[in-house]
């Protein structure tokens, strides 16, 4: 049998997964600019699939998986969600704000990729870690670019 702790660590993940895809998808509603948008899409793509990855994985180790996102998640979306403020934005600030949404998946998976986990859940782990990296990189290169633009 598989440790609790390590089901408690991928549905922790899962439940950042969850808030980076509801978090990449308000920030694609937020902007007009048809590359960000194509970026925060696919991006919450990404994340998507790798919700369904853990959650499979979560449900192989006899777990259930969780089926919300966590408290920090949602006043991330909650901040994100308010239209009238969402709707003001520029690119800039919305992209500074997925940043720090992508800042806490990189610490979760920083967590988690520090525990003692089976050989084939690290991999799992790794990987969709490289993910959260690019993810990362890619908004800041992007909000970098768009501060430039100010």
């Amino acid at each position: 049998m598989v440790d609790q702790k390590v089901i408690t660590t991928l549905n922790n993940l899962l439940e950042t997964t969850k808030d980076g895809e509801s978090g990449f998808r308000t920030c694609s509603d937020a902007v007009t600019n048809p590359e960000l948008k194509t970026v925060f899409e696919t991006a919450a793509k990404r994340c998507d699939e790798g919700a369904i990855e853990l959650e499979s994985k979560i449900r192989s180790l006899g777990g259930e998986p969780t089926q919300s996102g966590t408290i920090t998640g949602t006043l991330h979306r909650a901040w994100t969600n308010i239209k009238a403020s969402v709707t003001g934005m520029d690119d800039y600030a919305v992209l500074a704000e997925c940043e720090r949404g992508e800042d806490v998946a990189k610490h979760a998976y920083e967590a988690a990729l520090e525990e003692s986990l089976p050989a084939d859940v690290e991999a799992i782990v790794r990987r969709q870690y490289q993910g959260v990296l690019q993810n990362h990189d890619r908004i800041r290169d992007l909000r970098n670019q768009a501060a430039q633009a100010r």
